[in-house]
């Protein structure tokens, strides 16, 4: 689709202003220091000496060390004397010369062709690191150095596009060179302009009346998209931008208009190219007679709208795409109907990616974060981590007190935040990259061959991965393929889908999603960068890009271990991941930090024997050590700063360090990557050939995500008290519910007839949603939810419907289904679930009437286990329910059922009841078996009834149990002072 051409693009004309830089350069904005030219000088002196004073010196003074001839016997017998070992040093010092000087000539070929880390001399390492810094130094004040920066011009370039980089740099290399490669370019886009205008004309000629296509309701099918139609009627889904130029921004019947991130709705118009088949294509409205007169209407007004608009701006905007895209480097799509029916993915096609035009301003959920799926799968796994974490740190005592089994319920922007994390999170994309990528490594380790240096990676709409290579690195391991050419790795989602977990360190875990293009979206591999990665812009907007990619590295699913500093921004998004963010107050402090980090690694790859953190990762000790380190700094450093991080960053690629700077206006010293922020939400990286919807976390959305977490931290201070269920049912007789629905074990409804028609599971599937949020439901959740794929609002609007029809109305004719003030969906107090009833009677028995009654409390424990039929929602129909791993029921039900047998336990252990407190724990134990708790208070009541042999068995038991790992401190513990011979007797006993 047509792109903004900007003056940095390098799609623009000659006569337009340029970039401001069109070579990387890794000092730009710092002129040449003495002590540069010194260093320089002693460099080439270093060199100089080394790799021809050193020959000349053996040459002149001792001479050629070996001997003539072949050796015979009698020289094998002479006398070792000191001229024997002068001449076998002499052997030594020729080969240590000549690997000297191969490093040299490795490392100037690596400087001056740009091509990423050097190749590896065999047992080089410490002269190879010799001759790295003595060219470093050599060249820091020649032109050469602008080589030491990559050219990622080729960044998911097109196929047709490929070879426009080495055009390019020979260009650059000899005087008129730019203008020739120009010259040609024009030449090629006017041909090619021509072209497309003589293929349109015969299209015209041959195909007669104008075509349009009325897009179909989504009855019985997936919706429509503009892939799907294209495939239909032009026989090739790729075709849906020639569809797009031709009814982009006209009105359609319903007064919207179709935009690059808007999904196409049914009643839409779409003119259609002429050459468009299928039954389902209309003509104008006069040759129509089987089409509804309104309809006709409708397209007679549509294509009025058409026209001049078409000719004169739709034909237009197709050739400044081409022109403004031919240097973009969007991996080539793979063809193929799959790609079509993938669109609607969250988290792939840009289409289905972010919401309608004015679907998100009628129910206020945050834009940044339903657009961006991988951070919001990376924040909400990480929040439902932290909320698991807090209700088992509560349970079994490690905060003082028990705070409820519910977490606090968010309002206001919180709730909405979190709403937006479960409608735009793609987990599945997540997961399939991580796979994806350990099961490259692991391919690659089975092959004896290094990780690959990988810059980017792209995850297509259709669902496949392109990893863009720093130079090409022979054949990928199977099932990856090469793509449109050897810098290109792609992996295709049916593939990918294969892969089964690994046993194997993350590969690329610097990867963070900037932003999309297209349909395409981009992770640009930080720790890969040599150099550093500037950012300019405004301070507002630079924020928005430091806070995602801080947010996202700190909770992505595809790394294990890494360290992320944050300097100048961001003290308050360390409650995300403590153990991965730190926060310095200062540059200085920075820079410190850095130059220890620096040595120490340097020193550890030397000791390992790796050239870089890459070949560390596939060894032995794969999980234990090279995790990156990543630094953030918002805040523009001083001249001076510049220098000393430039310098730090020169070798960091290869130590796995990234740095991610701010700037107000670009020229910063030793940037290698230089990209720009826009006002509008643009990343802009020219020398890249990028231009990207930018990927933001606003500081309004980034302080409600921060809320969220803080307030499920288990050591959160939180003076509350103790919250009670967010609801309560009337346990008597007289508050029997108008439906009753159980959900602990198999799915029963009970007051309500069975729905007929497919729909039947949808709406069971959405009450079960509605009656474990008793605090209601954003409607785009609940469509999320049971359509992951996505689906069109009237179709979530219907089934709305459908389910309020299906619940009914109480007696006084207040809708069991009705909206709050916020639009969320809500169950009105007559229909209950028994995990209502379970929590009430917990609730009842031990804050309620039981705690004052020893004989109520009793009845209600046992009511309350009466209750418990097995896991929730048991024998589900298979790819359904999937929005369960979200929540954290999984790990609530267990504790209350845990909760409620050791409470009955308790209770008939007070009367000496050992046989009752065991039938009670043993309930338990088949909804919560993993509960250390119920396992102890089980070998107690077992001590009470007096049996050492049913002890015994219980002990052997635990210990099978137990497997490998063995038994839990704890449980020895007790067991020491239950069954002190438990040691020698369960061998026995078992």
């Amino acid at each position: 689709m047509a792109r903004r051409t900007t003056s940095n693009s390098l799609g623009s004309s000659p006569g337009s202003p340029g970039p401001r830089n069109r070579t990387p350069q890794p000092l730009p904005g710092r002129s040449r220091t003495v002590g540069d030219f010194v260093k320089a000088f002693l460099a080439f002196v270093a060199l100089l000496v080394l790799l021809v004073g050193v020959p000349g010196a053996l040459a002149v003074q001792i001479g050629w060390p070996l001997p003539s001839g072949a050796p015979d016997m009698e020289w094998l017998q002479q006398e070792i004397t000191v001229h024997t070992f002068i001449n076998v040093l002499t052997v030594v010092v020729w080969l240590a010369w000549a690997q000297f000087t191969a490093c040299v000539l490795v490392e100037m070929k690596a400087a001056l062709s740009g091509v990423g880390l050097p190749n590896r001399v065999p047992g080089a390492g410490p002269s190879q690191l010799l001759a790295r810094q003595l060219v470093a130094a050599l060249l820091l004040v020649g032109a050469a150095a602008a080589s030491f920066t990559p050219g990622l011009s080729q960044l998911g370039q097109q196929l047709e596009g490929n070879q426009r980089p080495a055009v390019a740099a020979a260009a650059q290399q000899a005087p008129g060179g730019l203008l020739a490669q120009q010259q040609e370019q024009t030449a090629a886009s006017a041909a090619a302009l021509a072209e497309q205008a003589a293929d349109r004309a015969a299209h015209a000629e041959t195909e007669g009346a104008t075509k349009f296509y009325r897009i179909q309701p989504p009855e019985g099918r997936h919706h429509d998209s503009l892939w799907e139609v294209a495939e239909r009627h032009l026989g090739d889904g790729r075709r849906y931008k020639e569809i797009y130029q031709l009814n982009k921004d006209r009105a359609q019947p319903d007064g919207s208009k179709l935009s690059e991130a808007s999904l196409i709705r049914p009643g839409w118009i779409m003119e259609m190219p002429g050459d468009a088949r299928g039954g389902e294509l209309v003509e104008m409205p006069d040759e129509a007679p089987k089409v509804s007169k309104d309809v006709q209407r409708q397209i007679s007004d549509y294509a009025r709208t058409g026209g001049a608009h078409q000719q004169g701006g739709g034909q237009q905007g197709a050739g400044s795409h081409d022109r403004d895209t031919a240097h973009i480097s969007l991996p080539e799509q793979r063809p193929g109907a799959e790609q079509g029916h993938q669109q609607g993915q969250r988290g792939g096609g840009q289409e289905h990616a972010a919401p309608a035009a004015g679907e998100g301003s009628g129910f206020g959920l945050p834009q940044a974060l339903l657009g961006a799926p991988l951070l919001a799968a990376g924040l909400l796994g990480a929040l439902g981590r932290r909320r698991r974490q807090a209700l088992w740190q509560s349970a079994l005592g490690a905060v003082g007190g028990r705070r409820g089994m519910e977490p606090p319920t968010p309002t206001g922007a919180a709730a909405d935040a979190q709403d937006a994390l479960l409608v735009g999170a793609d987990p599945e994309g997540v997961r399939l990259l991580d796979r994806s990528l350990r099961g490259l490594a692991a391919s690659l380790a089975g092959e004896s061959r290094p990780l690959p240096t990988v810059y980017a990676a792209w995850m297509g709409g259709n669902g496949d991965l392109h990893l863009q290579l720093a130079q090409p690195a022979g054949r990928p391991p199977a099932p990856w393929q090469l793509g449109q050419d050897q810098t290109f790795w792609l992996l295709a989602r049916a593939d990918a889908e294969r892969y089964e977990d690994v046993d194997t360190a993350a590969p690329y875990p610097g990867l963070v999603s900037l932003g999309t293009m297209d349909d395409s979206r981009l992770l640009l591999n930080l720790e890969s960068v040599p150099g550093i990665v500037s950012l300019s812009g405004r301070a507002q907007d630079r924020a928005g890009v430091f806070a995602s990619v801080a947010a996202e590295l700190a909770t992505n699913g595809w790394s294990d271990r890494m360290t992320i500093t944050l300097v100048g921004f961001g003290e308050d998004l360390t409650p995300l991941a403590p153990n991965r963010l730190r926060h310095l107050d200062d540059v200085e402090a920075l820079v410190e930090t850095m130059e220890a980090e620096t040595r120490q690694r340097r020193g550890a790859l030397g000791a390992a024997g790796h050239d870089s953190v890459l070949t560390g990762r596939t060894g032995p000790a794969q999980h234990t050590r090279w995790a990156p380190h990543l630094v953030l700094l918002a805040a523009e450093p001083s001249p001076e700063d510049a220098a000393k991080l430039a310098e730090l960053a020169a070798d960091a690629s290869r130590l796995g360090i990234g740095y991610l700077v701010g700037t107000q206006s670009g020229g910063l010293p030793g940037a290698a990557w230089e990209m720009e922020i826009t006002s509008e939400g643009k990343l802009l990286a020219p020398l890249l050939g990028l231009e990207l919807d930018a990927q933001l976390l606003p500081v309004s959305q980034q302080r409600a995500v921060v809320e969220l977490f803080t307030a499920a931290d288990p050591d959160h201070d939180d003076d509350r008290p103790t919250p009670t269920p967010p609801f309560l049912v009337d346990i008597s007789e007289q508050g029997r519910p108008a439906v009753y629905a159980r959900l602990v074990g198999p799915y029963e409804i009970i007051g309500l007839e069975t729905p007929d028609g497919e729909r039947s599971p949808l709406l069971h599937e959405a009450l079960a949603l509605l009656l474990l949020h008793r605090e209601g439901v954003h409607p785009r959740v609940l469509s999320s939810a049971l359509w992951p794929r996505g689906v069109t609002d009237d179709v979530r609007d219907a089934l709305v419907e459908r389910l309020r029809a299906w619940l009914g109305a109480d007696p006084d004719g207040t809708p069991r289904l009705a909206a709050d003030a916020t639009g969320r969906l809500k169950l009105a107090k007559s229909v209950v679930s028994d995990l209502d009833v379970l929590r009430s009677l917990y609730h009842e028995a031990t804050q309620g009437r039981g705690a004052g009654s020893r004989a109520v409390r009793g009845r209600l424990l046992t009511d309350a286990l009466v209750l418990v039929r097995g896991p929730l929602l048991a024998e589900r129909p298979e790819g359904r329910y999937g929005w369960l791993t979200h929540e954290i029921i999984d790990a609530q039900l267990p504790l209350l059922v845990a909760d409620i047998g050791l409470a009955l336990s308790a209770f008939h252990l007070e009367k000496d009841r050992a046989e009752k407190a065991i039938e009670a724990l043993d309930a338990a134990l088949g909804s919560a078996p993993g509960d250390e708790r119920l396992w102890h208070e089980l070998l107690r009541a077992t001590h009470a009834t007096g049996d050492s042999d049913r002890l015994k068995r219980l002990a052997a038991d635990l210990v099978a149990r137990s497997g490998a790992r063995g038994l839990p401190p704890r449980t020895e513990a007790l067991l020491d002072e239950l069954l002190p011979t438990w040691r020698s007797g369960v061998a026995a006993a078992g």
